[in-house]
């Protein structure tokens, strides 16, 4: 409690700073603000949608099948579902085995090494519709997938791959090297030290990525469009066409008929959106607490 007291500096003497340095109180006002139009824009974008949303919310729209008449979304949101596991299950484990690859084995100063980040940087930066025009040209064309959600789980795997490995690469960098020399010197070897050692330590800084991943998918409409389709309805089989939460909300709005609805199913996506990053931080405590 004493040394809080005594480094806190006192109001009198932070105003008698800022006068003997003018810049650093622009900065502090800079911060502030900054802050301040985060948040306000933050609040105001999700109060817009509840109050838009949550009065339109019927129990219609949660009707296993879609009809012109209660423009359910129900399948939609299965449809959610189902594509983000497919693309989690595809890039994850590549994403993550590419990123080992390039921090734990390769060594420093490769040449392919250097190619692969700059490539990954580079994919990241690429529109989406630009994916969804390989999904289509390749997968839906050439390999005769059709419009099928296996076709759009394929192309958000790949959009969302250069993301899930630069995040996990640098997770792995972040754990300290003493860990491993500590494995090292007790005999374990390199693959062991690596999935013993460093993946777990890194596996909160893995599972951001995988938020983030995750909310791509969920918002993207552009590459769906072009390799899913926009059917109303959950395909019996990955083959089949159906679109997601954020296509529906697109087809909605585009129709111009269904603005109502389309506000309710923008409630129903951030619901979701938040509820899946609330689990995947869940999941990252429970495993940081395991590793203490």
């Amino acid at each position: 409690m004493e040394t809080n007291s005594i480094n806190r500096e006192s109001r009198s003497e932070r105003w008698r700073a800022y006068k003997r340095r003018p810049l650093s109180l622009l900065l502090r006002l800079a911060v502030t603000l900054s802050a301040a139009v985060t948040v306000f824009v933050l609040v105001t974008l999700v109060a817009y949608i509840l109050i838009k949303g949550i009065p339109n919310l019927k129990p219609s729209l949660f009707a296993w099948e879609y009809t012109t008449e209660n423009a359910s979304m129900l399948p939609a949101m299965i449809n959610t579902l189902t594509m983000t596991v497919l693309s989690l299950l595809m890039a994850v484990p590549v994403g993550v085995c590419s990123a080992i690859y390039l921090v734990e084995y390769a060594g420093r100063g490769n040449r392919l090494v250097s190619l692969v980040r700059i490539t990954a940087e580079t994919l990241q930066g690429i529109p989406s519709i630009v994916y969804g025009l390989f999904g289509f040209l390749f997968l839906v064309v050439a390999c005769k997938f059709g419009y099928s959600l296996l076709s759009g789980a394929i192309t958000l795997a790949i959009m969302i791959l250069p993301l899930i490995l630069r995040t996990t690469e640098e997770a792995l960098k972040a754990v300290p090297d003493s860990f491993r020399e500590g494995s090292f010197g007790l005999g374990a070897g390199r693959l062991r030290t690596v999935f013993r050692i460093v993946l777990p330590s890194a596996v909160p800084g893995i599972l951001a990525g995988v938020i983030l991943a995750i909310g791509r998918i969920v918002g993207e409409t552009a590459a769906l469009i072009y390799t899913s389709g926009t059917v109303a309805g959950v395909p019996e089989t990955l083959m089949g066409s159906g679109r997601t939460l954020a296509v529906h909300m697109y087809a909605l709005l585009s129709n111009g008929l269904y603005t109502e609805q389309a506000y309710a199913t923008a409630v129903v996506l951030l619901v979701m959106v938040v509820g899946i990053n609330a689990l995947s931080a869940w999941l990252a405590k429970k495993v940081s607490a395991k590793q203490r």
